[in-house]
């Protein structure tokens, strides 16, 4: 994924995916490391601003500042590998990325974030010339269930499926994510986007 789809999708706690922050699903970082409680509120406002300053910072600064905050959180708080998976994917760290989202989902990410992780650690796999991975999880997560990242989703779905050779089912994925958002001809659209997304006719 891209440092503008990370900034912009954003993946810090408690913000709108407008201003570099993650869609707030009401988790908190309700926690205690080193003995000392961390605030959820104060620490979500010091990981946006930290967001904000993103273009402004060396990428080591920003990536130390970002380390510095997750260390506050205990070692199995899903929020910390997902902030900083967030980071090193701003940052161009495909890999690193990857391995800090699969992180966050083994240790029990939920609601919007697990989601939003989801989302990102599919791009940051394309990144890595894994888009075959990227359709399966992808394709997978649009199963599992509906919310306002579907059409997100199916974005990203459509830019695996052209990388794996089947760019007639991404438009037409493409299309019927768009048709419903338009004033006229909804209806025409959808009939062919069914069509380019059914298994091509022989001639």
């Amino acid at each position: 994924m891209s440092a503008d789809e990370t900034v912009e999708g954003g993946t810090v706690a408690g913000e709108g995916t407008g201003d570099g922050g993650a869609l707030d699903d009401g988790a908190a970082v309700d926690s205690t490391a080193g003995g000392a409680a961390v605030d959820p509120a104060e620490w979500a406002d010091r990981s946006a601003d930290a967001w904000a300053r993103f273009d402004r910072l060396p990428e080591a600064e920003f990536l130390a500042l970002m380390e510095e905050l997750v260390a506050e959180l205990p070692a199995d708080d899903p929020t910390g590998p997902f902030e900083l998976g967030g980071a090193f994917d701003a940052t161009g760290h495909s890999g690193r990325a990857v391995e800090l989202y699969e992180q966050a989902l083994r240790l029990g990410l939920s609601g919007i974030r697990r989601r939003q992780a989801v989302i990102q650690m599919a791009s940051s796999l394309r990144d890595l010339g894994r888009s075959q991975e990227s359709v399966a999880l992808l394709g997978a997560e649009l199963a599992a269930g509906s919310d306002q990242l579907d059409d997100a989703i199916r974005a990203f779905l459509a830019l695996a499926l052209t990388d794996v050779g089947r760019a007639r089912e991404a438009v037409g994925l493409s299309i019927g994510t768009l048709a419903p958002h338009l004033a006229f001809y909804q209806r025409s659209l959808a009939d062919y986007a069914r069509q380019l997304m059914e298994p091509a006719q022989e001639a």
